[in-house]
């Protein structure tokens, strides 16, 4: 039995506004890297209502992706005492934190660890289940010294409650603890192990590739990030994350850039990894191999979505001298 043609009229256009609501959605603007775009339509929406959590925490996580911290932290804040018991919100309020810790004074930088990790902590407290929030408390107690609040006790902790549901990411805990104890035997063993139990594969090979670069063994990372390219992903975080490492040890750039390349595609972008990004580093690798025109049409474009961003802003400077 067919629709009526009304019936019909009015699936369409519902159909259309749901559509147009996921491609308009912050997440959506942020994966596929329309940053700008998405801090506008955001700073719209609190105009219409200052004591909405939602797009404070948003703005927040946007302005994280322009490295940001300050402001990061400014809308991350309000989202936390808006709506004081998210999960999310803590965690992304303690990435801002750490990310402000990694770039401040020394004088400065404890108090700014000391809030991540009560954010962290928080984030975990409010919902046990968050992986990404336990996977960044237990980064932060293995790198984070004792005044802060840091300790291999506590990281083990953590991983030891991640090993329950999330195998690959304690495994991958469990590893570089070994490595900041010199014990490079059992980091290798655990990273495999994380790697044999990652759900994204590409993800799980990046694990070894990048213990192999910090050991020294660029064939040997070489060899697992072609694994990671032809392994299947979510998205585009790990090819990124190969794509960077080849730059910084000046190894295969074509399949590096072909790797930045596949960021750029509505369908695999990432808010780790957006298309701003990705064209950055396009543009840092065409200055490498002294295309100054190239390097600078990508910084372009990256600044066309996003054009506060610094990477992106210095890189056409040079090649526009």
């Amino acid at each position: 039995m067919s629709l009526p043609r009304l019936g019909i009229t009015v699936l369409l256009f519902a159909t259309l506004v749901a559509t147009a609501a996921t491609q308009s959605s912050p997440q959506k603007m942020l994966a596929t890297g329309r940053v700008d775009e998405a801090i506008s339509a955001l700073q719209q929406r609190l105009s219409a209502s200052s004591t909405d959590a939602e797009p404070n925490h948003w703005l927040g996580r946007a302005y994280y992706s322009l490295q940001d911290w300050d402001r990061a932290i400014q809308y991350g804040e309000k989202a936390v005492e808006l709506s004081p018991n998210q999960s999310n919100y803590q965690m992304w309020l303690a990435r801002a934190y750490g990310e402000k810790a990694e770039s401040a004074s020394f004088l400065s930088a404890a108090g700014w660890a000391k809030k991540a990790r009560v954010a962290w902590e928080r984030a975990v407290e409010l919902d046990p289940s968050n992986v990404e929030a336990r996977t960044d408390l237990a980064e932060f107690y293995f790198e984070a010294p004792g005044i802060v609040g840091g300790g291999k006790d506590k990281a083990r902790a953590q991983a030891d409650a991640l090993l329950k549901v999330a195998p690959s990411k304690a495994h991958w805990v469990y590893a570089r603890m070994a490595e900041k104890n010199k014990d490079s035997a059992v980091a290798e063993s655990e990273y495999k192990a994380a790697q044999a139990a990652s759900k994204d594969e590409a993800e799980g090979w990046m694990y070894l590739a990048s213990f192999y670069r910090n050991a020294g063994r660029l064939a040997d990372m070489e060899s697992a990030i072609q694994k990671a390219a032809a392994a299947p992903s979510k998205d585009c975080d790990p090819w990124m994350d190969a794509a960077h490492t080849l730059f910084r040890t000046g190894r295969n750039f074509p399949l590096a850039m072909e790797l930045a390349k596949r960021c750029l595609a509505p369908d695999k972008g990432s808010e780790d990894s957006p298309a701003f990004k990705a064209h950055t580093l396009l543009g840092q690798f065409y200055e490498k191999q002294g295309d100054k025109n190239a390097a600078a049409d990508e910084y372009r474009t990256a600044l066309a979505l996003a054009k506060n961003f610094k990477p992106a802003q210095d890189g056409l400077r040079r090649t526009s001298r």
